[in-house]
């Protein structure tokens, strides 16, 4: 299976991870999480926020790798914007948690400008 597809798991997943550190090593209320998290402070906090807009960046994601998938584009080149993606995210997340917030919004640039190729590509509006 190509990278590509792959990385919707990953994609996927990152939300969910980002999520863990926000919980790791503190008591959580799974009755009230959404208050639960409101009260979240310092790297928890942000990573609930990385969490949260890796939640946004997902469907977006999702819907160009299946619009370039659909409209054929070549293998190689979406499993190179995947991994531009990918690494993006992966990337901003970690940024979110330190708190390096120029940087963070560079990497969320980065990942958005993947995610226009994948459709501008898709559209033939890029051709190669």
């Amino acid at each position: 299976m190509p990278f590509v597809l792959w990385s919707l798991l990953l994609a996927a997943m990152l939300p969910l991870t980002w999520a863990g550190v926000a919980k790791a090593g503190v008591r959580y209320d799974n009755h009230r999480p959404r208050e639960w998290a409101a009260q979240l402070a310092g790297y928890r906090q942000r990573a609930n926020w990385a969490q949260q807009n890796a939640w946004e960046a997902l469907p977006t994601y999702l819907a160009a790798v299946t619009a370039a998938w659909l409209m054929k584009v070549p293998v190689a080149e979406m499993n190179a914007a995947a991994a531009v993606f990918a690494l993006a995210r992966v990337t901003h997340g970690l940024l979110y948690v330190a708190d390096k917030a120029a940087l963070r919004s560079l990497a969320w640039l980065i990942g958005l400008l993947a995610v226009l190729y994948l459709f501008l590509r898709a559209g033939g509006v890029i051709a190669l």
